[in-house]
């Protein structure tokens, strides 16, 4: 047993709320990140790490020290980390012969790896060597994938998702325009992954709406898909299983596009449309002979008794 699961009581007040910081909730608490540098990485891993580092401030946490482990061969180490610093998310930077200038990308479910995919960088720009203004820390990105692959391909598609899910944020209610500081690109072209951030410059146009220029911030990195360890299809439907009370109730006659458009129908009793009221026109009035008619026609018929 872990020295981490061996707390059953809390004995002072601190160490009570520090449990229920920790206890499943309905609605989850923002997802951090652990950054580990492995036992042999070399500098080129390390500036990764922690540009990786600086884009996710304040929901991160870096290890500065070396730490022996191999992700793929034993995963005790990473569940420890991640039950440790209380993080769902982790990457893991190594070097060797092997695989050079390694990373690995993973996500924990009930502090247990559910999936990782090993990325080997071939080319790489770090936040200092471009000379441009930053953003500031804690700012939202907005995310763009292009590429036919991140839709066709199961690892692609499932190496999207951990990249929305690795830097997405905290989800929030509203949007506003000038919060919009900096964009994530991510192009899957030729077996590849470019990985580019940008700076997003409103600038005057002349109108409300604002001119957008992209300026290069870094980090800039090629990245190529190497060993995946994937969930089960099971495993990966019960992590995202959605509790029963933030389900949304279902409302009738209410549905609603992917748009978010809202449409409602409504029941009607039929209509008469005979005494629909219209536009009135000389030539569209009924001319007397056709009255009589129509009010002979509407009387009832009477019964003759025998």
């Amino acid at each position: 047993m872990d020295a981490l699961d061996r707390v059953v009581k809390p004995k002072t007040k601190r160490a009570k709320r520090f449990l229920e910081k920790r206890e499943p909730k309905l609605s989850e608490n923002i997802k951090n990140a652990m950054l580990i540098k492995g036992g042999n990485a070399n500098l080129t891993v390390t500036q990764v790490l922690r540009d990786v580092y600086a884009l996710k401030k304040p929901y991160g946490v870096l290890y500065k020290k070396k730490n022996i482990t191999r992700p793929f061969e034993d995963q005790t180490s990473l569940e420890f980390f991640s039950k440790k610093s209380d993080c769902s998310l982790f990457m893991f930077g190594s070097h060797n012969k092997k695989r050079p200038n390694n990373l690995v990308i993973g996500r924990m479910y009930d502090y247990h790896v559910l999936d990782m995919i090993e990325l080997g960088i071939e080319k790489f720009v770090s936040l200092k060597d471009i000379k441009n203004s930053k953003c500031p820390e804690g700012t939202k990105p907005m995310l763009i994938f292009a590429g036919d692959e991140f839709d066709v391909t199961e690892d692609y598609r499932r190496l999207k998702n951990l990249l929305i899910d690795f830097f997405r944020g905290p989800t929030v209610p509203n949007i506003r325009l000038a919060g919009l500081d900096y964009v994530l690109h991510f192009t899957a072209l030729n077996g590849k992954i470019y990985f580019r951030s940008y700076k997003l410059l409103l600038k005057k146009s002349g109108c409300r709406t604002p001119r957008i220029e992209l300026e290069e911030m870094g980090p800039s990195l090629d990245l190529v898909v190497r060993r995946t360890h994937l969930a089960s299809d099971d495993l990966y439907k019960l992590s995202m299983k959605m509790p029963k009370a933030l389900k949304p109730k279902k409302r009738k006659n209410i549905s609603q596009d992917t748009f978010g458009t809202t449409y409602g129908r409504i029941h009607m009793q039929k209509q008469d449309l005979s005494k629909l009221q219209t536009r009135k026109m000389k030539g569209l009035k009924k001319r007397p002979a056709e009255r009589i008619t129509e009010d002979q026609e509407n009387k009832p018929k009477r019964i003759k008794n025998n």
